[in-house]
Formats: C-alpha cells, structure tokens, sequence
C-alpha cells in the first residue's frame, strides 16, 4: 500500500456502513481522508458498485486513486492485512470467529431495524426526506430538495418489503430491536466493548447501525432514550476511539469468562437472524420467491436477499476453517443459543 499519500473514505453521514467503516479507521488511528460521496469534493473512480462506503487507495505513483473498493466488512479485513496495531480481530480464533458472527448480526439483522424505523413511521420518512438529499451539496434550491425528498422517500418506501419491514414483521423487528437495546444496555453496566475492554468487528458492525437507530431517526431513538440511554452515549464514544489506550493485543476476554450478555447477544441472534439466514439461503438454492420461516415463535416472510446467501456461505467457510479444538470452543460457546443451526 502506499503510505505517502492517505486512502480516502466516501460516504454518508447517514449510512451506518460509512460510520462503521469510519469509526474502525479512526479507532485504529489510520490516516484517511473523508469525503461526502458525490459532493463537488468527490473527485474517485466509479466504484465497482454504486454503494457507498468507498474506499479508494492511492495509485503507487501519487497520481490518483486506482484501487476503489466497496463492502464495509472486506474493507475493514483488507486493513488488518496491512496495518497490525490496534487490531479489531481477537488473537484467539475461536473469539474472532463469535467476533464475527456478531457484526454480520449488526450488519445483517440489526439494519432491517435500521430500516424499518426509518421508513415505517412519518415523522421519520419526513426527517430523512429532507435532511438525507442535503449530504452531498448543501446548495440546492427549494424545488430540488422536493425533488430529492420525493425520489428518496418514494424510492426507500418501496424497498421496505425487500428487507422484510412489512405489516407483517413489524411486531418481530421492534421487539427484537428493544431486546438488543436491553441486552447492550446490560453489558454496559459492566464493561465498555463487547468482548472485553478493546472494541471488535462486532462493535463496529452494531454500531454503525446504531449511529442511525439512536442519533437520527425520530421513532427509534425516543425508544433508545427511554429504555437504553448507556446504548446512546455509548454510540457517541464509539464513533471516535483514536483516544483509547489499547497495548499490543491486550484487553481481549476468554472465551471461556464473557459477559453473560455475550451469551444473550447470540441467543438473540439464534432467535432471529440465525433462522431467516437457513430460511434465505434455502429459498436462493431452490429458486423460491419467498423466504418463510418461524422466527421468535412467529412467521417471518420476506423476498429472498443474496447478498445475505453469500453472508452465509462466509460463516459457514470460516466455521469450517476452524481447528478441531477452535471449533468445539465456538460450539460449546454456541450451545443452546440457537446460533447452532447455522452450522449443521
């Protein structure tokens, strides 16, 4: 990588993979610089694919931008191959492995709550319609953020089915919402990151959900202020941890000694995410046009997704790449969580 000239984050301040991405590279104290994608300032390559975050590293020559890459979770791998300190992936390979199923939790689950609030109520598609086309050019007229507003609003509302925030799901995604917020409420009443006294992958992945969940939408976050104030300034902490004192690779706990909310953050993904996960990736091999499952002792329904086909497909292969001994650690961890059918 080239080191003389720094890579450049494009993003939304309202994308909970940009402040993911963003938050680990502050954290992690690696020069970058932050540009609004699609601002005047946004000068990078087309990405692979239109979504954002980008990461864009610079050519060898200085020159310019040659490498853009896309995909909050790669992205953040990519820099744990190319810079070692203050690292978000435990030593251990059992725990970095329960690290990484919890940000695909966050990434994957935690953001059709993302989702839903957003769209679902009014006082929140309001708030998003007019502050969200606003991110890349503060300029624009009257007449065209009420062309940004309708686009977007109209557009999103449209999608709520593709994620599953339908009628339907509502009473599903709201309770399991209040029940993550109660469950990190718990564990911050006895330490300050997920897995020990240093953020993971899992950290970020929930947080950058979070950022959106508790900071901007209207709905969502009264629910946060009422029920988890500790999850709210717990989010404002983790947007920039440049300052936090992290020595080599201290700081992780055991596998064998988490906190007992660990354990109710993979039942809580077992419940929920674990069964839609084997329902989608069923549905993506048959060819079915519905994802059906029982999720939380309801039916759960959606279209099938396959960017969540491919999540699956990873933590199934990195299951498997697992020492015998590892994996018997990652499976007593598991047992009883309902994380286990994952894996059969």
């Amino acid at each position: 990588m080239n080191t003389s000239h720094p890579i450049v984050l494009a993003g939304q301040y309202w994308s909970p993979y940009t402040r993911k991405v963003r938050a680990v590279l502050r954290y992690r104290q690696i020069p970058f610089r932050w540009v609004p994608k699609g601002s005047k300032w946004d000068d990078l390559p087309a990405a692979p694919v239109p979504i954002i975050p980008v990461v864009a590293y610079p050519s060898d020559t200085g020159d310019g931008y040659d490498d853009v890459t896309v995909d909050s979770s790669p992205q953040i791998m990519r820099l744990e191959t190319e810079r070692a300190e203050r690292s978000v992936v435990p030593s251990d390979p059992a725990l970095a492995f329960i690290d990484m199923l919890i940000e695909d939790f966050g990434d994957e689950w935690v953001t059709k709550m993302m989702y839903h609030y957003r769209w679902a109520y009014e006082p929140d598609i309001d708030k998003a319609g007019k502050l969200l086309p606003l991110g890349s050019n503060l300029q624009l007229d009257s007449d065209q953020a009420q062309k940004g507003y309708d686009f977007i609003t109209q557009r999103q509302i449209s999608r709520r089915a593709l994620v599953g925030s339908t009628e339907w799901n509502t009473p599903l995604i709201e309770d399991s919402y209040r029940r993550v917020l109660a469950i990190m409420q718990a564990r911050f009443t006895r330490g300050d990151f997920l897995l020990g006294d240093r953020p993971g992958r899992g950290d970020f992945g929930i947080f950058g959900q979070l950022t959106q969940l508790v900071q901007f939408d209207p709905t969502s976050m009264q629910i946060a202020v009422d029920e988890a104030p500790k999850v709210i300034r717990w989010v404002e902490r983790a947007d920039d941890l440049s300052w936090l004192p992290v020595e080599g690779d201290d700081g992780w706990a055991s596998i064998d000694n988490l906190d007992p909310a660990i354990g109710d953050l993979l039942a809580e993904c077992g419940r929920t995410y674990a069964p839609f996960l084997v329902a989608n990736g069923l549905a993506l091999t048959s060819g079915a046009d519905e994802v059906v499952c029982e999720v939380d002792g309801r039916e759960y329904r959606q279209a099938p997704f396959g960017y969540q086909g491919k999540c699956l497909h990873w933590l199934r292969d990195a299951y498997t790449e697992l020492s015998n001994t590892d994996r018997a650690r990652v499976d007593a961890m598991l047992d009883g969580t309902g994380c286990e059918q994952l894996f059969v």
